[in-house]
């Protein structure tokens, strides 16, 4: 019998199960049924706190999405200049990334079926870095320490690239990359970028 718990406990209990199964295949691919099984309770108590499996999977999504990452130590924790702030930053981001790799899962599948909380994931995970590309490029150029590349394309292939890294490092785990660390392969990474944008350091 399911240990009788307090609404707040059994809705983040729920939730956490939820988060589980939702990552590793979607939307779709869960019933309330298998959730309440993995919790020991009925879906009737699921739907005590939840209206439907709609509700319960925004939740999750939600859940997830609004978790921010601080980068004011990262800013504000070593030199100033734009490629060591960034590193730090992306640093502080794979980090999270790999201690509950869940997110990134949640991510690509609430991208793929159109869930209103992708845009959630945007503005949580990566428009401090999108802000801080484009605004640090705008201002460089005109000094000469980067080209004159679109910014926004900049950030995009920034985001690219430290994801398909996080990927590969975090979910399929691949042998590919097995022999280096994630720390080492992110500053590998925005050195890469830094080249790509013509990135002279002062």
């Amino acid at each position: 019998m399911a240990k009788r718990l307090k609404a707040a406990e059994r809705r983040a209990s729920i939730l956490a199960v939820a988060k589980v199964l939702f990552a590793d295949r979607g939307f779709h691919g869960v019933s309330v049924d298998e959730i309440a099984r993995r919790l020991g309770v009925s879906p009737a108590v699921l739907y005590r706190h939840f209206d439907s499996k709609e509700a319960l999977y925004e939740a999750a999504l939600s859940e997830i999405a609004c978790q921010r990452e601080s980068y004011v130590e990262a800013a504000l924790g070593g030199p100033g200049d734009f490629g060591s702030v960034l590193l730090r930053m992306t640093r502080v981001y794979a980090a999270s990334v790999a201690r509950d790799p869940d997110y990134l899962r949640m991510e690509m599948h609430s991208v793929l079926e159109g869930a209103p909380a992708a845009q959630q994931f945007f503005e949580s995970r990566w428009k401090s870095f999108t802000d801080f590309i484009e605004v640090s490029l705008g201002e460089l150029a005109p000094q000469g320490r980067v080209a004159r590349v679109d910014a926004r394309s900049a950030s995009l292939m920034f985001q690219g690239m430290v994801r398909e890294a996080l990927y590969a490092k975090c979910i399929l785990k691949s042998p590919r990359h097995k022999d280096i660390g994630l720390d080492d392969l992110i500053e590998q990474l925005i050195q890469l970028f830094l080249a790509a944008v013509g990135y002279q350091h002062s």
